[in-house]
């Protein structure tokens, strides 16, 4: 048969584990702690929260440079396109 022994609890002075036995006032029974005392253990940093997917900032092909002497042709082509 299954008996109801209450909550279970780890003592978080000596680490005694124990059942409340359905006492109102949780207390270990090796060294007496109220266990309603806990302190309260501080969030993880980056713990079990999964992380927010870091944004990717899309790549901006950026047009290469045209080589002085692409310029001087281009130039040369509107000359010639202006005079006629």
């Amino acid at each position: 048969m299954a008996r109801d022994l209450g909550n279970k609890y780890v003592c978080f002075k000596c680490g005694t584990k124990f059942y409340d036995l359905r006492k109102p006032i949780p207390t270990c029974p090796k060294c007496g702690t109220d266990q309603r005392e806990a302190p309260q253990p501080k969030p993880e940093k980056g713990g079990r929260r999964a992380a927010a997917p870091k944004e990717v900032e899309p790549e901006v092909e950026v047009p290469e440079v045209a080589d002085e002497e692409e310029e001087e042709e281009d130039e040369d082509k509107e000359k010639a396109a202006d005079e006629d």
